[in-house]
C-alpha cells in the first residue's frame, strides 16, 4: 500500500536529485545524521583517552602495527566470514 507520505517522499527525492552535488551531498549528511540517537555526551572524552592509550602503547612499542592494506584485506575477509 503505497501512502501519501511515500509519495510526497518521492517526490522529494526527485527534486533532490535534481541539485547540484554539493548540494545533495549537504542533504544525504543531514538525512544520516537524523539517523543518529543522541550523542553520548561522554563519548568524546572516552574516544579521546582511548586514543591516548593507543597511542602511548605504540610509543612503547608494545603494540603491533599493520600496513593498512593488510588491515584493509583482514577487514573484507572478516567481513565476508572467512
Amino acid at each position: 500500500m503505497v501512502t501519501c507520505e511515500m509519495v510526497r517522499a518521492e517526490e522529494h527525492i526527485q527534486e533532490l536529485l535534481k541539485l547540484p552535488v554539493e548540494d545533495r551531498a549537504n542533504a544525504a549528511k543531514l538525512l544520516l545524521d537524523s539517523l543518529d540517537g543522541e550523542a553520548d555526551p561522554d563519548a568524546e572524552g572516552e574516544w579521546a583517552l582511548e586514543i591516548e592509550r593507543r597511542l602511548a602503547k605504540i610509543e612503547a612499542g608494545e603494540a603491533k602495527l599493520v600496513p593498512m592494506d593488510e588491515a584493509v584485506t583482514r577487514l573484507h575477509r572478516a567481513a565476508r566470514g572467512r
